[in-house]
């Protein structure tokens, strides 16, 4: 007679179930394996900033003088604020290069309206706002509507609206003699924290509690995780794209603000390579490039990182030119690091 079936007969052998037990231990176990990848993924930027802080405080004594960390936090919170309009703008999956060019034009503008045009100061902050704000606007729409490359239309507007700055006064610097009252908010205290530190910090906030705890928040997500499933869900794309950029245009135009008010006068070459700075904070925080995934915490976190960085290169007497190479690795080293979690978190 001849056999049939396999070697253990017709009925193969079945491998041991598990016990509901044995079940529940490896689903806790796969649970805690990507909490664990999501909190090391949120949390390795924030853990490297205070080693590094603890550096800086050993290697220069005076890092940790009051007056150090106050004009550390003056001096990022200019970048910081344009970063976090950058952030939403990525979390699209867009990309916005005008973003020093409309910051420079911002602070010419005040600068003008106030000296030239005889503006109240909280008239000329306002107007200063919205002409930042319908820059964004414009180039968000054409971004949007008209489906043109985000990243030519913001550069059309890096040139564009840096040339304009340099026609509002010929080149030549405005204004020098800015009310006391405007001259406080970039560079005034409260206490011993600088007001505009607290406008950054501010402007941080109001960003995550629009990002976690909106609609709104949810189409970014949204339309930079997949645009086209984004729009057949019924999220109006075309409008949040334009939001974003309209927000970035304003923070912009804040940040251009906040500098005049602290020289006491527009400068036309302000924020020269001010949106690669932003850029690189916005990637160094952990926000996607491609759209969808991010935080404007990990954006804060990034622009004192670089800051404090910058600080200790200084402190310390070290070269320019050290400074961009170094930088130019710690930003290579987080691609590196966030692509290796990504892919543990999506394997597991």
């Amino acid at each position: 007679m001849t056999q049939t079936g396999s070697l253990w007969g017709d009925d193969p052998p079945r491998p041991p179930e598990r016990t509901v037990s044995e079940s529940r231990l490896a689903d806790a176990g796969d649970l805690f394996r990507r909490r664990g990848l999501d909190l090391i993924r949120s949390g390795n930027l924030l853990v490297v900033f205070l080693l590094l802080c603890v550096v800086a405080a050993l290697l220069a004594p005076e890092f940790l003088t009051t007056r150090n960390i106050a004009n550390l936090l003056q001096q990022s919170s200019l970048t910081g604020i344009v970063a976090i309009g950058m952030t939403l703008v990525i979390l699209t999956a867009g990309i916005d290069l005008s973003v020093g060019s409309t910051a420079a034009f911002g602070g010419m503008l005040v600068a003008v309206l106030m000296s030239d045009g005889g503006f109240n100061p909280v008239l000329a902050i306002l107007v200063t706002l919205a002409a930042g704000a319908a820059a964004g606007g414009i180039m968000g729409g054409l971004t949007a509507y008209l489906s043109l490359p985000a990243f030519m239309v913001t550069l059309a507007g890096l040139t564009s609206i840096r040339g304009l700055t340099y026609l509002l006064t010929g080149g030549t610097p405005a204004g020098g003699d800015a009310p006391d009252a405007f001259q406080l908010i970039g560079g005034g205290f409260i206490g011993r924290v600088p007001i505009v530190g607290l406008i950054f910090i501010g402007v941080t906030i109001i960003a995550a509690l629009i990002l976690r705890g909106t609609t709104f928040g949810e189409y970014i997500y949204a339309t930079g995780s997949n645009r086209e499933a984004a729009r057949l869900s019924g999220v109006p794309v075309r409008a949040v794209t334009m939001a974003v950029f309209t927000i970035s245009g304003l923070l912009a135009a804040l940040a251009g603000i906040l500098l005049t008010s602290r020289l006491t006068i527009g400068q036309p070459t302000a924020f020269s390579g001010l949106e690669l700075d932003a850029i690189a904070a916005v990637v160094l925080g952990g926000t996607n490039l491609f759209g969808g995934r991010g935080k404007v915490f990990g954006t804060f976190i990034a622009v004192l990182l670089l800051s404090v960085l910058s600080n200790l290169f200084n402190l310390m007497g070290l070269s320019s030119f050290f400074q961009m190479l170094v930088t130019g690795l710690i930003l290579v080293a987080a691609l590196i690091l966030n692509r290796i979690l990504e892919n543990r978190g999506d394997r597991a």
